[in-house]
């Protein structure tokens, strides 16, 4: 059984371009070697299409049967990863392959590199197809909504093996170019097979990645080669421009860097991007403005539930510069009448979310005003998902959020097969613990719909899950798209 695993994986290498037909033997012995075998017969069949997700539950079934490792989804992940390694070439090959497909253009290193992040099983592609993905109409454009179930749910074994695990700061976050070939602990996932490609940005030292669990095409992180906090400030803009100068068919963007409207991970640089048009790419400006001293900028405020300045130039270095002087006008804004306050009691609340990319031979720049004050009405903060629709999102608005991907927890897929199971079968849904949260939302767009069956109910609870992330994102706009919410929005810009 083993032999046969083994044989598999490693046709698996070849057929994907991880292993050259010379390091065959060589990967054969590593993987002997993890599975504490000296011997090897060579199987008779011959193998063709391997499927990566079942080799590696035999493999890891053979694991737990010698005991190498116990049966917990904790311990699996960090074996597999041991043998994934086995394939997987070095960083140095990496690197080199990477940049000689660069001369040939930044889209065949890039692809060359999500290819590679994908075979190696650091993206798995067999729990990304889990994800739950669909797309609505919304006023703003076509909205998309995931759920995301490729992160694997500890499992109790690990939880209580982490608490007895000694503490560690090695390496600092998930983030750090440490992780690179670490072999990770029940409290950090492991990263044998990851590979990190180094790139210059602002003269200093990144690295560049995929993210593994993918919630969009070929969807990157960009980070700093030290652990270092984020900060929205000058050097962030030409960060981004530095980055989509070189890979021009990428966006790149960052979360904010104030909590509640920042990203999950403020304590480390970074910046998120890939190839993917989101609907706020595409949404148009609604009002077009000028501002003094950047007339020869394109500038105007775009059709988009949170509040956003899109600014377009052939000169990536007039953004900069502008983008410099609306940020440092911001931080120090407050206008009470449209309830923006610029800081309380000593803490600042207003920040930006940038988004860059290149556009029909242009630069283009989204700066997404945020704030993140807090009220007794709204502890969570006052432009952040409100009360009456956590039931379906009560996390952060992140970068992802900001352009339109709704990132929605898996506990949403169970809930849905069971609101499906209550609304046809009349069943009251406050009887149920589970569901019982949304019982105020599904009674109120059941009488839109003259007929709900086994056949339309799916598109409809899709459909109202997708109404409730547009709603959310209205709340994070500091400014509403309504008159008034205008009027307000242009005070600002005024003062620019």
């Amino acid at each position: 059984m083993l032999n046969e695993s083994i044989k598999k994986l490693i046709q698996y290498g070849v057929e994907t371009g991880l292993l050259p037909e010379c390091e065959k033997i060589y990967a054969r012995n590593l993987l002997l070697d993890l599975f504490h075998e000296d011997s090897y017969e060579e199987p008779q069949e011959e193998y063709k299409d391997v499927n990566l997700e079942e080799v590696l539950k035999d493999l890891l079934d053979e694991a737990v049967k010698r005991e190498l490792i116990e049966d917990s989804i904790g311990y699996r992940d960090l074996f597999d990863t041991k043998i994934m390694n086995c394939l997987v070439p070095r960083p140095a090959q990496v690197q080199r392959e990477f940049f000689e497909k660069y001369e040939e253009s930044p889209e065949s290193a890039t692809e060359y590199f999500y290819k590679l992040s994908q075979d190696s099983d650091y993206i798995r592609r067999y729990r990304v197809k889990k994800d739950k993905k669909w797309k609505v109409d919304s006023p703003y454009g076509e909205i998309d909504i995931t759920i995301n179930l490729s992160k694997p749910e500890k499992d109790p074994k690990a939880i209580a093996a982490a608490k007895n695990a000694k503490t560690t700061s090695y390496p600092s976050c998930q983030l750090c170019v440490e992780n690179e070939g670490y072999a990770g602990r029940l409290d950090h996932p492991a990263r044998e097979n990851h590979r990190i490609i180094p790139i210059t940005i602002n003269d200093s030292q990144w690295g560049f990645q995929y993210s593994p669990y993918v919630y969009y095409n070929e969807h990157c992180i960009v980070f700093n080669g030290k652990h270092v906090p984020m900060k929205i400030d000058r050097a962030a803009f030409t960060k981004l421009f530095d980055f989509v100068k070189q890979f021009p068919h990428y966006f790149l963007g960052s979360n904010a860097d104030l909590p509640i409207v920042g990203g999950s991970i403020l304590s480390h640089d970074h910046f998120q991007g890939g190839h993917y048009t989101f609907a706020m790419a595409k949404a148009p400006i609604e009002k077009e403005v000028v501002i003094p001293g950047y007339e020869d900028v394109e500038s105007g405020i775009v059709k988009w539930p949170l509040s956003v300045l899109r600014i377009r130039h052939k000169d990536e270095k007039r953004l900069i510069d502008l983008a410099d002087h609306v940020l440092q006008a911001w931080r120090s804004y407050t206008d009470e009448e449209a309830f923006i306050y610029a800081e309380t009691d000593g803490e600042p609340h207003n920040t930006i979310t940038p988004i860059a990319r290149r556009k029909d031979g242009m630069y283009e720049l989204d700066l997404t005003l945020r704030n993140n004050i807090t009220t007794s009405e709204h502890p969570l903060g006052v432009y952040h998902p409100h009360a009456e629709y956590h039931h379906i999102k009560k996390e952060n608005i992140g970068l992802i959020e900001v352009m339109g991907l709704a990132v929605l927890p898996a506990r949403l897929k169970e809930e849905m097969e069971l609101l499906k199971e209550y609304i046809l079968n009349g069943k009251d849904i406050r009887s149920c613990e589970k569901i019982e949260k949304h019982a105020d939302w599904v009674e109120g767009f059941l009488p839109k719909y003259e007929q709900i069956n086994e056949k339309n109910i799916e598109e409809i609870l899709e459909q109202e899950i997708g109404s409730v992330f547009v709603k959310v994102l209205e709340d994070a706009g500091v400014y509403k798209c309504t008159e008034e919410g205008r009027n307000s929005f242009l005070r600002f810009i005024k003062t620019l």
